[in-house]
């Protein structure tokens, strides 16, 4: 898994969040890679972050965050 932000001037600063997006395997180059929240991040629009900076994708957030459940349960 990475963390990625689209770049200044692909969107406006507002919608420049912090995607989590698993990475491809070893040898693959694929055409774009998919956030957990279903963006499609084309090459060179998006910056590899070294953890969430600034806003974070509110759904790609809620895919890898821990359950309320698990949260209480460890009180």
């Amino acid at each position: 898994m990475a963390v990625v932000r689209l770049r200044r001037g692909v969107v406006g600063e507002t919608r420049r969040v912090c995607h989590v997006v698993p990475l491809p395997g070893p040898g693959e180059i694929p055409d774009s890679l998919t956030a957990l929240c279903g963006a499609d991040l084309r090459p060179g629009e998006a910056e590899l972050l070294h953890g969430i900076t600034g806003m974070p994708c509110e759904p790609c957030l809620a895919k890898v965050a821990p359950s309320v459940g698990q949260l209480s349960a460890a009180g």
